[in-house]
């Protein structure tokens, strides 16, 4: 099997980051596996210099690596790629220019709202020829659509089980290229995922609906389906995703308050069922652990001192959903 690590140079790596990469490295390498690199900058305003660099030293500080015999693959790289993945869709008839402003989907009164906003109505699926077409008659860059068909998608998470959502209800069409004219995420990482041979997609469980859409995707154009875990999210004492309200939690600020790297990945461990309390431990010694029955579907809570110093501090944390 083959899995990937996909850092995004837009910030400094923090402990949510860390624990899906690790337990991404473990799952693989438990099952002797490989593991490639792939760098997701394809959200060019927010990624910033150097980021990239201090990624790949906070990984490597984990004790996490990947096959040097595969080449890095970097997102913004592969825009000729990407662009005849979607000239595809649309040369097939699934995929559309689309001119509607967020405001404009937002107001439409037949756009139900879902959780990740309001499902796009389709208002410009068959209005226009072409892009040029979408231009000439309103003035506007387009975007890409992507032609949704009706109908629930179901597959199985290797941790959360049986799945089944309905994009064409909870999204409608959506955007395969942004008006700017670089790819969207979901694109993007079908196409790159087929392109490196990943067969086991690991990440975080905020993405498992976008399964469902990646998966349409790859029957469109004729992409092998990966296997898929999904798992649980660090969040904070109110519930929410840790970030900068939570305090610091990046990798780099944990080292710097005196945690190392077996402190930090034996608490990372912890949280999956793999250590004991305060255990101190490095990654490579997790892999004979590894047991993906272990992982568990309920969100990790940080407390509001989990992270204050670094004796690893258990006693201050819990697991809840």
């Amino acid at each position: 099997m083959r899995t990937r690590l996909a850092p995004s140079p837009t910030g400094a790596l923090h402990v949510g980051n860390a624990r899906t990469f690790l337990l991404t490295w473990l799952h693989a390498r438990a099952a002797g596996g490989s593991v490639v690199l792939r760098v997701d900058d394809l959200d060019g305003p927010r990624v910033k210099a150097g980021r990239e660099g201090d990624a790949v030293d906070d990984l490597r500080a984990l004790g996490l690596d990947w096959d040097a015999d595969q080449p890095v693959l970097r997102q913004s790289e592969r825009a000729a790629v990407y662009d005849a993945a979607s000239a595809r869709l649309v040369a097939a008839g699934q995929a559309y220019p689309c001119v509607c402003t967020r405001t404009e989907i937002e107001s439409a009164a037949s756009a139900p709202h879902g959780p990740e906003g309001p499902a796009y109505p389709g208002t410009c699926r068959g209005k226009f020829a072409d892009e040029a077409a979408a231009r000439a008659a309103t003035g506007r860059p387009s975007t890409l659509r992507f032609v949704v068909p009706k109908g629930a998608v179901a597959f199985d998470d290797l941790v959360f089980g049986a799945q089944t959502f309905d994009p064409s209800v909870e999204t409608g069409d959506f955007i395969i290229r942004k008006a700017a004219g670089t790819s969207a995420y979901q694109l993007a990482t079908v196409v790159d995922d087929a392109a490196s041979g990943v067969d086991t997609v690991i990440r975080g469980a905020d993405l498992l609906p976008s399964t469902a859409r990646q998966i349409q995707l790859q029957r469109a154009l004729g992409l092998p389906r990966p296997t898929h875990l999904h798992l649980p999210l660090v969040v904070g004492p109110d519930g929410l995703r840790l970030a900068k309200r939570h305090g610091d939690t990046t990798i780099r600020s944990l080292f710097a308050k005196g945690w190392d790297a077996p402190s930090l990945v034996g608490w990372l461990a912890w949280t999956a069922g793999l250590a004991s309390p305060g255990e101190r431990v490095t990654a490579a010694q997790l892999v004979a652990r590894y047991d993906v029955a272990k992982l568990g579907r309920d969100a990790v809570v940080a407390a509001a001192d989990t992270f204050a110093r670094g004796d690893g501090p258990h006693e201050s944390t819990e697991i809840r959903a």
